[in-house]
């Protein structure tokens, strides 16, 4: 037997493969703060949509902050959609307050608002089913922000969107923007409020009397009860 050794031969190294091929999901990846995303005009032009829908929606006003009260902070997130193709659709960036921050009593009370089960949403595909009843599905944009805010809440300017003739000035909040506690309950208040005044009413069926909405007919009633 001839080994190695006796020949003189070295034993070849052994050299960690460092070569690493980006997985689609590395290739994908969205910033995860601002800087990254400045250095990217769409990204910076996802920002700039979401800052112009929360001007237009009337989510603050700029004040000078009051002495001895808390103000959040707030920070930008970011998100790829894509096609059925993979292909991206849109840059979408949102803005978040740092709700985390928020004292019970304070800035907040009430935050529980119902979600639907899915025994419920079944429950309501086959009862359409059964009849041939067309669905439907809607989309708002941006729907935390048609929530109004009733408490006192102060935020400290977005990043990159700081006001030119006022860079101190804190956002007095008017509306229950993404990532308050009471966010979610607001905008629930808010959509339920509108399907009543349309004629729809509640259903007795849930735990929670706001539950089910349903068109106010006769054959639409009995089935959903």
């Amino acid at each position: 037997m001839i080994t190695r050794s006796k020949t003189g031969s070295l034993k070849p190294t052994r050299r960690l493969n460092l070569i690493h091929e980006l997985t689609p999901v590395e290739q994908n990846a969205a910033p995860t703060n601002y800087t990254e995303a400045s250095k990217f005009f769409e990204w910076h032009q996802a920002m700039a949509e979401e800052f112009a829908a929360l001007q237009k929606q009337g989510t603050w006003t700029l004040v000078p902050q009051p002495p001895n009260t808390s103000v959040l902070g707030c920070r930008w997130t970011f998100r790829k959609k894509f096609n059925s193709d993979g292909k991206v659709a849109r840059f979408k960036a949102r803005l978040v307050a740092q709700g985390n921050r928020q004292e019970h009593g304070l800035d907040y009370e009430e935050t529980f608002s119902p979600v639907a089960k899915l025994p419920t949403i079944r429950v309501l595909f086959t009862v359409a089913l059964h009849h041939g009843w067309p669905v439907q599905q809607l989309d708002v944009s941006n729907a935390f922000l048609h929530g109004s805010l009733h408490e006192t809440v102060f935020m400290h300017q977005p990043k990159g969107f700081e006001d030119n003739i006022n860079p101190d000035y804190v956002c007095h909040l008017k509306k229950a923007i993404y990532g308050l506690k009471q966010a979610p309950r607001q905008w629930y208040t808010t959509f339920t409020n509108h399907l009543t005044t349309l004629g729809f009413q509640y259903s007795k069926a849930g735990p929670f009397p706001p539950g089910i909405l349903s068109e106010q007919h006769s054959n639409v009633s009995s089935c959903i009860r």
